[in-house]
């Protein structure tokens, strides 16, 4: 195992990463067909095609889920993804085409790197001709090139962040893992120590991380409309046979993985999406599936900060004196 979504068989993941305007996007496909569920947790989201996922309509399977920095731009990205596969002839089949069925959210990054430059469908389709079922990159790659967390103070007081992945094996040889792009406004805290891991730099040197808790508590903020920068995205996957009703009652389980970590999250000023596909056919309760899949949520996170790297001017947790 890689430790890493890709361990689910059936699942590749592909980036586009363009490190000199400082965003990306990430495919994780599954061309044949996986069962689909969402839970939009956060006030601001940027999304498409995540109302098809809800247990009443009509559509179960997709063929990818694309996550990709450029605000509501970056959406663009899906059509590229939506090529590569309709080439290959994957998709919803109708009595004319098969249709790639790719819901996808996105992160704002605009605020660091090249704001004019941003993915669309080319970079999608590029993401998809890169994927692999090996290992996947971690940091400051794909969707996660431009990811940044604790924005309460502003940009400037950052620390850079971006994409991990995470995965598990439990009883009956099911597999649980996840991807998460963390570009949260709050602090990432590593939930097994209550360690601070990345939060608003301290303005004195060698003082580490200042809490955003105590900054709100202490009506510290920057302006409402800065803070409309945000948002967490993951995808977690398993090898287990789930209903549409089911990997929705997943993805709203694996939330917790984000509330565990990023304090405060699901904010007014954050787009928290978390997909949730099954593929495969082992048996598993839904329940224990959703409980590990937020733990699996709250280790890709930490490895996201952990595995981020110092890029255009904002420093990484491991730089930060």
């Amino acid at each position: 195992m890689f430790n890493a979504i890709t361990d689910v068989v059936g699942i590749k993941v592909g980036h586009y990463t363009e490190r000199t305007a400082m965003t990306g996007c990430t495919v994780v496909l599954c061309e044949t067909g996986a069962v689909a569920g969402v839970d939009v947790r956060g006030s601001a989201p940027g999304t498409r095609e995540t109302d098809l996922l809800r247990p009443t309509n009509l559509v179960e399977k997709v063929q990818a889920v694309l996550l990709s920095g450029g605000s509501a731009f970056g959406l663009d990205a899906a059509s590229g993804v939506m090529r590569f596969l309709e080439e290959r002839g994957y998709g919803h089949e109708t009595s004319v085409v098969r249709v790639p069925i790719v819901p996808a959210a996105i992160i704002f990054d605009l605020n660091v790197g090249d704001p004019s430059r941003r993915p669309g469908p080319e970079e999608g389709y590029q993401a998809c001709v890169t994927a692999t079922d090996g290992e996947v990159a971690e940091g400051c790659v794909g969707a996660g090139t431009g990811a940044t967390v604790g924005k309460i103070l502003g940009i400037q007081r950052a620390t850079k962040s971006g994409l991990g992945t995470a995965s598990v094996q439990i009883a009956g040889g099911v597999i649980v893992g996840a991807l998460v792009v963390v570009n949260a406004v709050g602090d990432v805290v590593d939930p097994w120590t209550g360690r601070l891991l990345a939060g608003p730099r301290d303005v004195e040197p060698g003082k580490g991380f200042l809490s955003t808790i105590e900054l709100l508590m202490g009506g510290q903020a920057v302006r409402s409309k800065a803070l409309s920068e945000s948002t967490t995205l993951g995808v977690v996957v398993t090898d287990a046979a789930l209903s549409k009703e089911q990997v929705n009652k997943v993805a709203q389980m694996a939330q917790d993985g984000i509330a565990r970590c990023i304090k405060p999250s699901h904010t007014m000023h954050d787009g928290d999406v978390i997909f949730a596909l099954s593929l495969g056919e082992k048996r598993a309760d839904v329940t224990v599936v959703g409980a590990v899949a937020a733990e699996v949520v709250a280790q890709a996170i930490v490895r996201a900060v952990q595995k981020a790297e110092t890029m255009g001017g904002i420093p990484a947790a491991r730089d930060v004196a």
